[in-house]
Formats: C-alpha cells, sequence, structure tokens
C-alpha cells in the first residue's frame, strides 16, 4: 500500500497530478478541494494516498491532510460509493462542509453533488452518521500541513484552453458533458483560469 509521497509537482491538470519521488513519476487524483491548495509546479509537497487495485487499473488517489483521506476511505465502504463517486464528493465539498451536511440530514444539499441521487444522499446519511460519532474527534482534529518548499524546477504549467480544460475536470468528477459546459459557461470569465472556473462552478452546483 503506498501511503504518503513526498516528491516535486511536474504537472497539475484538474483533478491529475503528477508528483515526482526519487525519479519516478507518480500520476494522481485528487479532489478539486485538495487541488485548490496545492502549491505551484516546481515546489515540493507530502500528500497522503490511497492506493486501489482493480482488475483493470491501478489507481492512485491523493489528499493534502489525513483528515480528508480518512473521510475518503469511510466513503468508499458505503454501498453504491466508489473512489470515483467519493472523490466527486469530496470536491464538492470540503470534508468538514460533508460531515456537518450529514449531521444536520441536508439531504438537499447531498443531492446537488454529481452523482449523488436521493436514495444514495439518504444512505449517506444513515452510515455515515453513526460512523461520525466515532471519527468526528479526527477529522475535525488540526490539520497537519504536508511540508513544502519552493523549487524552481519548472515554469508554471498554463492552460491553453482555461474552459475546455475545466469542463474536462468536471466531467472526470461525475458530470455529464452538457452539464458540466453549462456550468462553466455561466462562471466564465476573460481573465479567469482553469482552476478558478472549476472552483466558480461547483460552488454554483451546490
Amino acid at each position: 500500500m503506498i501511503g504518503r509521497l513526498r516528491g516535486i509537482i511536474l504537472e497539475k491538470q484538474p483533478p491529475q497530478v503528477l508528483l515526482e519521488t526519487n525519479g519516478v513519476g507518480y500520476e494522481m487524483q485528487l479532489p478539486m478541494t485538495c487541488f485548490y491548495a496545492l502549491p505551484a509546479i516546481g515546489q515540493e509537497i507530502i500528500i497522503f494516498t490511497h492506493f486501489v487495485i482493480r482488475e483493470d487499473a491501478q489507481l492512485l488517489f491523493g489528499f493534502i491532510h489525513r483528515q480528508e483521506r480518512l473521510l475518503f476511505r469511510e466513503l468508499i465502504k458505503v454501498n453504491g460509493v466508489g473512489p470515483k463517486l467519493a472523490l466527486a464528493i469530496l470536491s464538492g465539498m470540503s470534508a468538514q462542509q460533508f460531515v456537518s451536511a450529514v449531521e444536520r440530514q441536508e439531504i438537499n444539499a447531498l443531492i446537488k453533488l454529481p452523482g449523488v441521487g436521493k436514495k444514495t444522499a439518504e444512505r449517506l446519511v444513515v452510515e455515515m452518521k453513526d460512523r461520525f460519532k466515532v471519527l468526528s474527534s479526527d477529522l475535525f482534529a488540526p490539520h497537519v500541513s504536508g511540508e513544502m518548499c519552493n523549487n524552481n524546477i519548472e515554469k508554471e504549467f498554463k492552460m491553453n484552453d482555461p474552459e475546455k480544460e475545466a469542463v474536462a475536470a468536471l466531467v472526470t468528477l461525475g458530470y455529464k458533458p452538457q452539464e458540466a459546459s453549462r456550468m462553466v459557461h455561466k462562471v466564465a470569465s476573460a481573465d479567469a483560469d482553469c482552476e478558478m472556473l472549476i472552483r466558480a462552478a461547483l460552488r454554483v452546483a451546490l
């Protein structure tokens, strides 16, 4: 199991990151709430990871804080929630926002997340609420920040078409292409980069 990586960010293309560690490049997907917190390309960071092995693929998911990984691991234990849906949930809400929504039984807020229907939202509330009684202290513990240092190894990666990149990222997170395009178009502006568009689109969706 790969549980933690320390390395240099080589590429950032939401929601995917390429991290070089000891000469090896690891591709991983991060929830957008974690992606926003990444330093610039060429800088060092510690990322907590969860490794998934399937018959057709080996997938690596990354998180800035242990609490986010903990919640991800609990989410994929819920019936009907796989890694992709868990990633989408934590992209639309921070770990603490999700915990709050579950504890307050805010079904309507959960339904707005991609791939979460009413039955799934109700299941999340029922199954996760009991787990939070045990996990809440861990989830709300102060974050232990990963170590970061400035290394000007590469210039900041620039998207050729921020809107197309943002739409592609939202589709990866579970939104339908037409819905993703509509969300990005609604918040598009001339000076917005890909990350800004995704952040605004997810905020509008909720």
